[in-house]
């Protein structure tokens, strides 16, 4: 399918100066910005570029998948579609149950010698010790904030203070 192209992009004269003003001017959103580059690149009219997915993708440093559903959003949206990226969605954190219960555990015990007080980083840094993997201390605030019950009143975790 390396040479097959369900979608072909083909930009009217408006549609391709618009996009040039657009880049010209650099004023918009990167992500929109190389959507406008990709389709310029995409475009398959006789004053094209007609770059392949591949081409495209390896120029503009992003993935073939990028390409392919640009090209699809701008054949069955149209321009303004194709430009907008759509958001990504935000993953929640995920830590598995025995994780969660590690990390309360840590933040109720005594702090390491020298700090009076657990910090987020500080269970972080603790929990890769303990071959947990890599647990940002974002991942570590939100568990506490859920487990907040469980942690209450004992102000175990505070901001790094020097």
């Amino acid at each position: 399918m390396a040479g097959k192209r369900t979608y072909k992009v083909t930009l009217t004269d408006e549609e391709r100066d618009l996009l040039h003003a657009m880049l010209s001017s650099g004023k918009a959103a990167a992500r929109k910005l190389n959507h406008a580059r990709l389709l310029l690149y995409a475009d398959e009219a006789t004053d094209g570029l007609r770059r392949t997915d591949q081409e495209i993708a390896a120029t503009l440093g992003i993935g073939t998948r990028t390409v392919e559903r640009v090209r699809q959003r701008f054949v069955e949206e149209g321009l303004e579609s194709a430009l907008v990226p759509r958001p990504r969605p935000r993953g929640a954190y995920k830590v598995d149950p025995h994780a969660e219960a590690q990390i309360v555990a840590i933040a109720k015990s005594d702090p390491p010698s020298g700090r009076r007080r657990w910090t987020l980083r500080l269970i972080a840094d603790e929990l890769v010790t303990l071959d947990r993997g890599p647990v940002s201390h974002e991942v570590v605030r939100q568990v506490l904030k859920k487990r907040r019950d469980s942690v209450a009143g004992e102000g175990v975790v505070h901001p790094a203070q020097v």
